[in-house]
């Protein structure tokens, strides 16, 4: 009996010892790849290993081997990239794969861009709702936190944050009107934007071309930007000029970080326009003695010569006081017609006219419009548009936009190539691609996406680190990662160390490319392999595997578990 005992003992210890080394140690482990961390530096040979949501070891793994193991020999480890203009408010809720910039690599999608889809009042929710186009959708949520709450619990690959709109507050509070707010309404602006720094909101965003936010004063904004500062936020903004008023509108944005107490970033840094080309210099001159001053100054940029918004960015601000409708109705009366046509055709500093600075109507794009009846002039010129229909640009301008019920969307062309190779290789510059992120199915094929939204960070990597070499691959990775996780205030993230959530990129050097274009932008980037999601491999082996792991990724000020 005694011997029997001693026989089922072993038996048990050798099962035991058997089970413990046949149990994974890590969940993931990367090995032998190339690691650039985020930091800037040139890249180490060294495994990654991830246990649960966070890295847990770089360096030599090979006594440790984990449930899941990516052999990442020959290529670069990164950490995920973080997206600082990201316009993927809509698209995740449609589809929540987020494909498009999964396959470059992105983690992290930041939104807000002056709009941001919270705080939200009754009325404000049936003019969003009225106003949806190709992608359709309720809206359950009143703030800006139960929006981000909504899409984590819908299931997304990439995580998200926000800044909160300084627009979208605007026309909570004062509304459409073109004036300064009062002091009361400042008040309840002021609370608006501490409410959402308290449910995880960046920050304060504001795009100033634009009406309602172009009716904003520099002091309302530094007021917004002041409360945003209380809990650790930051001021980021589609300046008031980026073309004649440039160096103006500079200013103004550095006038506000100083004047709030907060940092402030260049929504994409450019010139528009040929003749304020050469005016890069001095837009940079102005940043860096901010900079050397103590102001934490800083811009994020697309990789394109191009921009891309509505129509709305060739028509003077005051027709389009009130929102959509009264601008429609304005422009069905002949004498305010006649107005915003000869005012769209005369050079101007009171206002950003991206029709003339494109220098022609061959160079503005149609690009998405919301009334079926228009979709066959997807993809054509302004300029085919009104030969098409035997009118004046501005006539067919002003006609588009109220036949189609939007600012229908627009594509100008308005930068120089070598501006932007300046601007990628300034070192307090990160990357946002201004777009959604889409895939070439279903309702994304109803328009054409400026190609940014397929191919900016593949962009970076393929034409201007590998094949153009104006930075170093190193370089380029803290600028998607390091760089703009710092410049956000974001704990854990864009890093590859132990103890940072564990979003990370396995990907070719040699491959990466954008492949999208003008003419054909549904295209996916191409070169990125491997893409792991708070410790979850969304893209493995260069497909989706349907994974959501994304998560809200929160402000410094929030107050939540």
């Amino acid at each position: 009996m005694l011997l029997r005992l001693r026989i089922l003992v072993l038996v048990c210890i050798v099962l035991a010892a058997s089970t413990c080394t046949s149990t994974p140690h890590l969940d993931v482990v990367i090995r032998g790849g190339t690691v650039y961390d985020g930091g800037g530096g040139s890249g180490i040979v060294a495994d990654v290993g991830v246990l649960d949501d966070s890295i847990v070891a770089v360096g030599d793994l090979n006594g440790r081997r984990g449930r899941t193991e990516i052999d990442a020999t020959g290529l670069a480890v990164a950490p995920g990239f973080i997206n600082m203009l990201s316009w993927a408010t809509e698209s995740l809720i449609e589809d929540g794969r987020s494909e498009g910039d999964i396959r470059q690599g992105v983690t992290l999608e930041i939104m807000g861009e002056g709009e941001s889809m919270g705080p939200l009042n009754d009325s404000m929710r049936v003019q969003a709702i009225r106003s949806q186009g190709d992608i359709r959708y309720d809206i359950p949520w009143t703030t800006l936190g139960e929006y981000l709450t909504y899409l984590e619990r819908r299931g997304i690959a990439t995580n998200v944050a926000s800044f909160i709109g300084a627009t979208t507050v605007r026309i909570h509070v004062v509304g459409y009107e073109d004036r300064p707010s009062t002091p009361e309404e400042l008040v309840e602006m002021q609370r608006l934007v501490r409410e959402a720094m308290e449910e995880g909101a960046l920050g304060v965003g504001s795009s100033l071309i634009y009406a309602p936010a172009f009716y904003a004063t520099t002091d309302e904004l530094v007021a917004l930007a002041k409360a945003a500062g209380e809990y650790g936020g930051s001021y980021i903004s589609h300046m008031r000029s980026e073309a004649n008023r440039l160096l103006e509108a500079v200013d103004e944005l550095i006038r506000i970080a100083r004047d709030a107490g907060v940092p402030a970033e260049i929504y994409h840094l450019k010139a528009a326009g040929r003749a304020n080309w050469s005016k890069l210099d001095a837009v940079i001159d102005r940043v860096e003695r901010a900079r050397a001053e103590g102001l934490r100054i800083t811009a994020d940029m697309y990789t394109y010569t191009a921009g891309a918004t509505g129509l709305d960015a060739a028509m003077p601000p005051w027709v389009q006081e009130g929102g959509y409708d009264a601008w429609a109705a304005r422009l069905q009366d002949p004498g305010i017609r006649e107005r915003v046509g000869q005012e769209m055709k005369t050079p101007t500093d009171e206002w950003e006219n991206l029709l003339l600075l494109a220098g022609s109507p061959d160079q503005v794009l149609l690009s998405a419009f919301k009334a079926d009846s228009l979709k066959y002039l997807t993809g054509k010129t302004l300029a085919e548009v009104a030969a098409l229909r035997g009118s004046s640009i501005e006539e067919t301008a002003m006609d588009l936009v109220v036949q189609d019920g939007s600012r229908v969307g627009t594509v100008y062309f308005l930068m120089s190539e070598e501006n932007v190779r300046r601007q990628i290789a300034l070192p307090w510059v990160s990357f946002g691609s201004d777009g959604g992120s889409l895939a070439p199915e279903g309702v994304f094929l109803q328009s054409n996406p400026h190609p940014r939204a397929y191919g900016n960070f593949a962009r970076l990597l393929g034409k201007y680190v590998r094949d153009e070499g104006v930075i170093s691959l190193g370089e380029a990775v803290h600028r998607l990662s390091g760089l703009p996780a710092t410049n956000l205030g974001l704990k854990r993230r864009g890093r590859v160390l132990p103890g940072f959530y564990a979003d990370l990129t396995v990907f070719d050097p040699a491959q990466i490319a954008d492949r999208a274009t003008y003419d054909d932008p549904h295209q996916y980037a191409v070169g990125m392999r491997d893409v792991v999601v708070n410790g979850v491999l969304v893209l493995q082996d260069g497909e989706h595997t349907g994974a959501t792991p994304g998560r809200v990724v929160h402000g410094p000020g929030w107050r939540g578990q």
